[in-house]
């Protein structure tokens, strides 16, 4: 489970073994977590699942997956060409 970016009491990640799923990241915080879909193409983030989130902290995660976008997917993509 490589952790990519801490910010703000987030952690984000992904899992090792999800190589065959499009790219993505987890977000989790205290008894919070979600997981993006990241849409290369378009720059856009679709919400895969969210757990224990509110209005607020959707917001703030979504706010800060846009902001390291390009980073998420260059460290996925990093990760993933070690791998094979």
């Amino acid at each position: 489970m490589p952790t990519v970016l801490f910010i703000p009491g987030w952690r984000f990640f992904f899992y090792a073994n999800e190589n065959n799923e499009s790219v993505h990241i987890h977000a989790r915080k205290s008894d919070m977590e979600c997981k993006f879909w990241l849409d290369v193409e378009e720059f856009e983030i679709h919400e895969a699942y969210a757990y224990n989130l509110g209005a607020k902290d959707r917001r703030e995660v979504k706010r800060l997956t846009y902001q390291h976008f390009d980073y998420f997917v260059a460290e996925r993509n990093k990760f993933k060409s070690l791998k094979k």
